[in-house]
């Protein structure tokens, strides 16, 4: 009996992360043999952002409604002109396009999301379809809607006992007690990042300032902060829970000043970030290692990715609060694109009309079938 041949999704994934970084693509193959998922990453870049773009987006919480929508439309531009660079200079053949946005809001306990890049100027540049809006149904439905990644986890990287990502916030997935949970568990290259920058760094590479900062310290005074930090209301909910950059400024960052007794970001000295770098990174270490002991079976692989895999400070923190467990760093395109890669996943189960986000993960009521639709072409 001949094997029919499977349907091959050719996809590419948009994502843009609270870290800043920039714009990753990801051009991705999927399809499905016997129930389960495959997939290659054929091509990807990161288009940075400008100086001028990264201050602009850092300070999207203080936009009017004219700039919120004039960045809407601009960004989703920006998103359209880069596919198309992207598809030209390697020569693709794309179905659509699936793109997270950058999210400006996310308050879901009022019901907000928000993430700015239009899909309709995508999909107008670029002719091509474009899944987008994947969040804001999961909302409506009472759920956190995040993490979306952990269906990607669960259908794309099964053989992991638990996936865990360090972005510009730090999230987990895991397979537990017969069900998917997940759920956001600190700052992380948001903080690390916004630090490095006032000494005029982009980012705390290898996390050498943080480790400067380390010895800056007392022991006993480093151990008191991190106890303090760790001893904030949000990290005592349970999950399913999210973090946005509301309760970050808000809340996050005054707490990590008053434990240097400073007052603001902007007046920091050097050794005084370095002290404040050390701190975030050890308070993001130790919090991913209670969150792992406290759902990864015995004998588990943790996988790793995300910008924060690269900052070896981090993952020493990381494995010296987990020495029983293995913690696995995978190829870098996988670090650097596997948001990108299960946004374009994401994308082709809203294509098939399948569920792309679990009430066991988020809270919402029911599983749903996240994502909006626009046609770039007439359609017949």
């Amino acid at each position: 009996m001949q094997t029919q041949t499977p349907t091959i999704y050719k996809v590419i994934g948009l994502m843009s992360g609270t870290s800043l970084d920039g714009l990753d693509l990801a051009y991705c193959h999927f399809w499905q043999i016997n129930g389960y998922w495959h997939y290659n990453l054929l091509a990807a870049k990161t288009v940075e952002y400008t100086t001028a773009m990264r201050q602009a987006l850092n300070s999207a919480l203080q936009w009017s409604a004219w700039e919120y929508v004039r960045w809407h439309h601009g960004l989703g531009e920006f998103f359209g002109q880069e596919c198309q660079k992207f598809i030209q200079e390697n020569h693709l053949t794309v179905d659509f396009i699936a793109s997270h946005g950058h999210t400006v809001f996310h308050q879901p306990t009022q019901g907000i999301t928000a993430q700015i890049g239009n899909g309709a100027d995508i999909a107008a540049l670029t002719q091509l379809p474009v899944v987008c809006d994947f969040r804001t149904l999961d909302v409506a439905l009472g759920g956190q809607g995040a993490p979306l990644v952990p269906i990607g986890d669960a259908k794309l990287f099964h053989e992991y006992g638990v996936c865990i990502n360090i972005g510009g916030i730090a999230n987990f997935s895991v397979a537990y007690q017969e069900k998917r949970i997940a759920g956001d568990i600190c700052p992380a290259n948001m903080i690390f990042n916004e630090l490095a920058q006032r000494i005029g760094l982009d980012f705390d590479k290898n996390g050498d300032q943080a480790a400067l900062g380390e010895n800056l310290w007392h022991k006993e005074k480093l151990d008191v902060a991190l106890k303090n930090l760790h001893a904030l209301p949000f990290y005592q909910q349970n999950f399913p829970k999210s973090l946005g950059k509301e309760w970050i400024w808000g809340v996050f960052i005054p707490a990590l000043l008053a434990e240097i007794e400073a007052k603001q970001l902007e007046n920091l000295t050097i050794t005084q970030a370095q002290q404040l770098l050390c701190l975030a990174t050890q308070h993001t270490a130790e919090l991913i290692a209670e969150t792992v002991r406290q759902i990864t079976p015995p004998n588990s692989k943790i996988l790793l990715t995300g910008g924060g895999a690269w900052n070896s400070y981090l993952v020493a923190c990381l494995q010296k609060n987990l020495p029983a467990l293995q913690v696995i760093v995978p190829d870098k395109a996988t670090v650097a694109f596997k948001e990108a890669l299960i946004f374009a996943f994401l994308g082709v189960l809203r294509w098939q009309q399948e569920a792309n986000c679990w009430q066991s993960v988020t809270g919402a009521n029911r599983d749903n079938v996240g994502g909006a639709i626009y046609w770039g072409k007439k359609t017949n």
